[in-house]
């Protein structure tokens, strides 16, 4: 059976699964009840968390505004057994704790020769769009994706999101798990039964013959976007949701890529040593010979994500963006090829 759910009660709804499938899996961090008084009523910022405590009250709590702290007792519960969902709010907040998740959890089971498992899952938002300025704006996975040990996930829809979870909490390593705040309130189809959605496993989010789009988290729609504006024009894009940039199925973007012929990669990320490129550079490197023009990236620049509505839109790529890469990269589609 499909329901039609938003985004963050797919979360939810994956959480409260896990929590009964597995009496291992603990919730914690900032607000996940709500706050002192508030009797799970609130359930975090935005409400993912929302009657977990009355449910599950000896697994599910809220701790102190200290990261470095419960970031690190979730490192500890993890290698001595249970399998914790740490929620660091803003992934902003992370510079607090980042030595916990970067020289504790994603080395701990290298330096141990794989006797010690971190199965732990980081839930952090990102993401421009709601006018929360510099400091809680920003699209950081390209961070988390540069370290080994370290799994990255960026569900773009709602049934990708519970199912990406659920494989979240079940993995024996350390998950970073991005959710875009501008997506929280799409909605789609979710299955009701619990389900498991392989982390590695990319989707072709729309089928096309012309151009690649790979596009990140909340780019996927605007890609779709994109493609249903090129489509009239004669443009069949396929669309590619990697749904994980660490393991990155890259094999599935190549296949795509020898398909179409073109490729444009787009990312909110700023683009310096960012995924966009990343990807861009392995295409050109493993799949040179399939492209018939050249590779193009949309990001956002390369600057802080200003808080100024105006300023904040014109600074997060979207649709128009993807369109206009997808024109450069065909400049001479259309009659020709197609006569051909």
């Amino acid at each position: 059976m499909t329901r039609v759910l938003s985004y963050l009660q797919a979360v939810g709804e994956a959480l409260r699964q896990e929590m009964q499938h597995d009496p291992s899996v603990v919730v914690f961090g900032e607000d996940n009840i709500g706050g002192t008084g508030c009797d799970g009523r609130l359930g975090n910022a935005w409400g993912p968390t929302q009657g977990l405590h009355e449910h599950f009250p000896d697994r599910v709590f809220d701790t102190p505004i200290t990261e470095a702290a419960f970031v690190g007792a979730a490192v500890g519960a993890a290698a001595t057994g249970l399998r914790p969902v740490a929620d660091l709010l803003f992934v902003d907040f992370a510079g607090v704790c980042f030595d916990q998740i970067l020289n504790q959890a994603a080395k701990l089971r290298y330096m141990t020769a794989g006797k010690a498992r971190v199965p732990l899952v980081l839930r952090a938002m990102y993401g421009a769009g709601m006018r929360r300025g510099a400091q809680h704006s920003q699209v950081l996975y390209p961070i988390f994706a540069h370290v080994p040990g370290l799994k990255v996930v960026l569900p773009a829809t709602p049934a990708d999101a519970k199912g990406l979870m659920a494989a979240a909490i079940r993995d024996d390593d350390p998950v970073i798990f991005f959710e875009h705040k501008m997506l929280y309130f799409s909605h789609g189809e979710v299955p009701e039964p619990p389900y498991v959605v392989p982390l590695g496993q990319a989707r072709i989010a729309r089928p096309g013959r012309d151009c690649t789009i790979v596009a990140l988290g909340r780019m996927v729609a605007e890609a779709e976007k994109a493609a249903d504006v090129l489509a009239a024009e004669g443009i069949e894009c396929e669309v590619v949701d990697p749904r994980t940039i660490s393991p990155l199925d890259i094999e599935t973007i190549y296949d795509s890529v020898r398909r179409t012929g073109h490729l444009v990669v787009a990312d909110e990320a700023t683009p310096r040593c960012g995924v966009a490129g990343d990807i861009a550079a392995l295409v050109a490197e493993h799949a040179f010979h399939a492209l018939r023009g050249p590779v193009r990236t949309v990001t956002a620049p390369h600057a802080p994500v200003p808080f100024t509505p105006a300023l904040e839109d014109a600074y997060t790529p979207g649709a128009d963006q993807i369109v206009t890469a997808v024109r450069a990269t065909i400049p001479a589609f259309a009659g020709q090829e197609r006569a051909s």
